[in-house]
Protein backbone atom coordinates (compact mmCIF):
# COMPACT_ATOMS: atom_id res chain seq x y z
CA UNK A 1 0.00 0.00 0.00
CA UNK A 2 2.76 2.44 0.91
CA UNK A 3 4.64 1.62 -2.32
CA UNK A 4 1.56 2.29 -4.44
CA UNK A 5 0.94 5.57 -2.62
CA UNK A 6 4.54 6.71 -3.25
CA UNK A 7 4.22 5.84 -6.95
CA UNK A 8 0.93 7.75 -7.22
CA UNK A 9 2.43 10.80 -5.53
CA UNK A 10 5.45 10.72 -7.85
CA UNK A 11 3.23 10.47 -10.94
CA UNK A 12 1.09 13.35 -9.67
CA UNK A 13 4.14 15.51 -8.98
CA UNK A 14 5.68 14.82 -12.39
CA UNK A 15 2.36 15.49 -14.13
CA UNK A 16 1.93 18.79 -12.30
CA UNK A 17 5.45 19.92 -13.14
CA UNK A 18 5.25 18.92 -16.79
CA UNK A 19 1.71 20.08 -17.61
CA UNK A 20 1.34 22.85 -15.06
CA UNK A 21 4.77 24.48 -15.28
CA UNK A 22 7.05 23.34 -18.09
CA UNK A 23 4.43 23.12 -20.84
CA UNK A 24 2.88 26.58 -20.21
CA UNK A 25 6.32 28.21 -19.96
CA UNK A 26 7.53 26.60 -23.20
CA UNK A 27 4.38 27.43 -25.18
CA UNK A 28 4.34 31.01 -23.85
CA UNK A 29 8.01 31.49 -24.74
CA UNK A 30 7.45 30.10 -28.27
CA UNK A 31 4.39 32.28 -28.77
CA UNK A 32 6.24 35.42 -27.70
CA UNK A 33 9.15 34.56 -29.97
CA UNK A 34 7.12 33.59 -33.05
CA UNK A 35 3.98 35.77 -32.66
CA UNK A 36 4.88 38.57 -30.23
CA UNK A 37 1.95 40.85 -31.16
CA UNK A 38 -0.67 38.10 -30.84
CA UNK A 39 0.89 36.69 -27.67
CA UNK A 40 0.91 40.16 -26.12
CA UNK A 41 -2.85 40.57 -26.49
CA UNK A 42 -3.19 42.01 -30.04
CA UNK A 43 -3.36 45.54 -28.64
CA UNK A 44 -4.21 48.34 -31.05
CA UNK A 45 -2.88 51.91 -30.86
CA UNK A 46 -4.30 55.14 -32.26
CA UNK A 47 -2.44 57.73 -34.32
CA UNK A 48 -0.90 59.16 -31.14
CA UNK A 49 0.51 55.80 -30.12
CA UNK A 50 -1.95 55.28 -27.27
CA UNK A 51 -3.23 51.76 -26.71
CA UNK A 52 -6.99 51.94 -27.24
CA UNK A 53 -8.04 48.30 -27.09
CA UNK A 54 -7.47 44.84 -28.42
CA UNK A 55 -8.23 43.61 -31.90
CA UNK A 56 -9.79 40.55 -30.30
CA UNK A 57 -12.28 42.29 -27.97
CA UNK A 58 -15.24 44.40 -28.95
CA UNK A 59 -15.96 47.72 -27.27
CA UNK A 60 -18.84 50.14 -27.38
CA UNK A 61 -19.13 53.10 -29.78
CA UNK A 62 -22.29 55.20 -29.87
CA UNK A 63 -21.23 58.54 -31.41
CA UNK A 64 -22.78 59.01 -34.88
CA UNK A 65 -19.39 59.47 -36.55
CA UNK A 66 -18.26 55.93 -35.67
CA UNK A 67 -19.42 52.50 -36.68
CA UNK A 68 -21.35 50.80 -33.90
CA UNK A 69 -20.69 47.19 -32.88
CA UNK A 70 -23.23 44.54 -32.02
CA UNK A 71 -25.10 45.00 -28.73
CA UNK A 72 -23.38 43.40 -25.77
CA UNK A 73 -24.69 41.56 -22.71
CA UNK A 74 -21.22 41.22 -21.16
CA UNK A 75 -21.39 42.96 -17.80
CA UNK A 76 -23.76 45.63 -16.54
CA UNK A 77 -23.00 48.16 -19.29
CA UNK A 78 -21.83 45.72 -21.94
CA UNK A 79 -18.41 44.99 -23.45
CA UNK A 80 -16.94 44.03 -20.07
CA UNK A 81 -14.00 41.73 -20.83
CA UNK A 82 -14.19 40.26 -17.32
CA UNK A 83 -17.84 39.24 -17.73
CA UNK A 84 -18.11 37.64 -21.14
CA UNK A 85 -21.66 36.36 -21.55
CA UNK A 86 -24.78 36.30 -23.69
CA UNK A 87 -28.35 37.18 -22.70
CA UNK A 88 -29.20 33.47 -22.36
CA UNK A 89 -32.73 34.31 -23.55
CA UNK A 90 -34.44 31.83 -25.86
CA UNK A 91 -36.37 32.60 -29.07
CA UNK A 92 -39.71 32.39 -27.22
CA UNK A 93 -38.64 34.89 -24.55
CA UNK A 94 -40.87 37.98 -24.37
CA UNK A 95 -38.02 39.91 -22.79
CA UNK A 96 -35.84 39.12 -25.81
CA UNK A 97 -38.56 40.17 -28.26
CA UNK A 98 -39.19 43.41 -26.39
CA UNK A 99 -35.49 44.33 -26.08
CA UNK A 100 -34.89 43.52 -29.75
CA UNK A 101 -37.86 45.65 -30.83
CA UNK A 102 -36.63 48.53 -28.67
CA UNK A 103 -33.10 48.21 -30.06
CA UNK A 104 -34.46 48.14 -33.62
CA UNK A 105 -36.55 51.26 -33.07
CA UNK A 106 -33.53 53.13 -31.72
CA UNK A 107 -31.30 51.85 -34.52
CA UNK A 108 -33.68 52.96 -37.26
CA UNK A 109 -34.06 56.39 -35.63
CA UNK A 110 -30.27 56.82 -35.56
CA UNK A 111 -29.89 55.71 -39.18
CA UNK A 112 -32.74 57.39 -41.11
CA UNK A 113 -30.85 57.26 -44.41
CA UNK A 114 -29.87 53.58 -44.20
CA UNK A 115 -30.87 51.41 -47.13
CA UNK A 116 -33.00 48.34 -46.56
CA UNK A 117 -33.89 46.56 -43.32
CA UNK A 118 -31.39 46.61 -40.47
CA UNK A 119 -29.16 43.51 -40.29
CA UNK A 120 -30.25 41.32 -37.40
CA UNK A 121 -26.74 41.36 -35.90
CA UNK A 122 -27.14 45.06 -35.07
CA UNK A 123 -30.00 44.35 -32.64
CA UNK A 124 -28.82 41.03 -31.15
CA UNK A 125 -25.79 40.37 -28.97
CA UNK A 126 -23.20 37.72 -29.74
CA UNK A 127 -22.62 34.63 -27.61
CA UNK A 128 -19.64 36.22 -25.89
CA UNK A 129 -20.86 39.80 -25.84
CA UNK A 130 -17.37 40.76 -26.99
CA UNK A 131 -17.48 40.09 -30.72
CA UNK A 132 -15.10 42.64 -32.30
CA UNK A 133 -16.44 42.12 -35.82
CA UNK A 134 -19.42 42.99 -37.97
CA UNK A 135 -20.39 41.44 -41.25
CA UNK A 136 -19.71 43.69 -44.26
CA UNK A 137 -23.49 44.17 -44.55
CA UNK A 138 -23.69 45.28 -40.90
CA UNK A 139 -20.99 47.89 -41.47
CA UNK A 140 -22.19 49.09 -44.89
CA UNK A 141 -25.71 49.64 -43.52
CA UNK A 142 -24.26 52.31 -41.20
CA UNK A 143 -22.33 54.16 -43.91
CA UNK A 144 -24.91 56.95 -44.51
CA UNK A 145 -24.93 57.97 -40.83
CA UNK A 146 -21.14 57.92 -40.50
CA UNK A 147 -20.66 59.84 -43.75
CA UNK A 148 -23.17 62.50 -42.73
CA UNK A 149 -21.61 62.95 -39.28
CA UNK A 150 -18.15 63.36 -40.81
CA UNK A 151 -19.28 65.48 -43.77
CA UNK A 152 -17.70 63.18 -46.35
CA UNK A 153 -19.22 61.27 -49.24
CA UNK A 154 -20.75 57.87 -48.67
CA UNK A 155 -18.57 56.45 -51.42
CA UNK A 156 -15.39 57.32 -49.53
CA UNK A 157 -16.63 55.70 -46.33
CA UNK A 158 -17.89 52.67 -48.25
CA UNK A 159 -14.51 52.24 -49.94
CA UNK A 160 -12.82 52.30 -46.53
CA UNK A 161 -15.14 49.57 -45.24
CA UNK A 162 -14.48 47.43 -48.29
CA UNK A 163 -10.72 47.91 -48.03
CA UNK A 164 -10.74 46.70 -44.42
CA UNK A 165 -13.03 43.72 -44.97
CA UNK A 166 -11.25 40.55 -43.90
CA UNK A 167 -11.79 37.57 -46.17
CA UNK A 168 -12.34 33.94 -45.21
CA UNK A 169 -9.31 32.34 -43.57
CA UNK A 170 -7.59 30.01 -46.04
CA UNK A 171 -10.40 30.99 -48.44
CA UNK A 172 -12.87 28.57 -46.81
CA UNK A 173 -12.93 29.13 -43.03
CA UNK A 174 -15.31 31.61 -41.42
CA UNK A 175 -17.12 34.48 -43.10
CA UNK A 176 -16.04 37.90 -44.41
CA UNK A 177 -15.92 40.38 -41.53
CA UNK A 178 -14.90 43.89 -40.51
CA UNK A 179 -13.14 44.70 -37.23
CA UNK A 180 -15.06 47.64 -35.73
CA UNK A 181 -12.17 49.09 -33.71
CA UNK A 182 -9.76 48.90 -36.65
CA UNK A 183 -12.36 50.50 -38.90
CA UNK A 184 -13.05 53.39 -36.50
CA UNK A 185 -9.34 54.07 -36.08
CA UNK A 186 -9.00 54.14 -39.87
CA UNK A 187 -11.83 56.68 -40.02
CA UNK A 188 -9.94 59.01 -37.69
CA UNK A 189 -6.70 58.58 -39.61
CA UNK A 190 -8.29 59.30 -42.97
CA UNK A 191 -10.94 61.90 -42.10
CA UNK A 192 -9.91 63.20 -38.67
CA UNK A 193 -11.88 63.02 -35.46
CA UNK A 194 -15.53 64.05 -35.86
CA UNK A 195 -15.42 65.92 -32.54
CA UNK A 196 -12.86 68.47 -31.26
CA UNK A 197 -10.34 66.54 -29.20
CA UNK A 198 -12.31 63.35 -29.70
CA UNK A 199 -10.94 60.02 -30.76
CA UNK A 200 -12.13 56.51 -31.43
CA UNK A 201 -9.57 55.57 -28.79
CA UNK A 202 -12.21 56.13 -26.14
CA UNK A 203 -15.61 54.57 -25.93
CA UNK A 204 -18.01 57.19 -27.17
CA UNK A 205 -20.65 58.27 -24.61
Amino acid sequence: MRKELVIALRVTAVTLIVTGLIYPLVTTALARALFPWRAGGSFVSDERGRVVGSELLGQGFSAPGYFHPRPSAAGKDGWDATSSSATNLGPTSKKLRDSTAEALQKLVAENPEAHGPAPVELVTSSGSGLDPHLSPAGALWQVPRVARARHVSQDRVRMLVESLTERRDLLVLGEPRVNVLTLNLALDRQFGSPEPGGSSATRAP
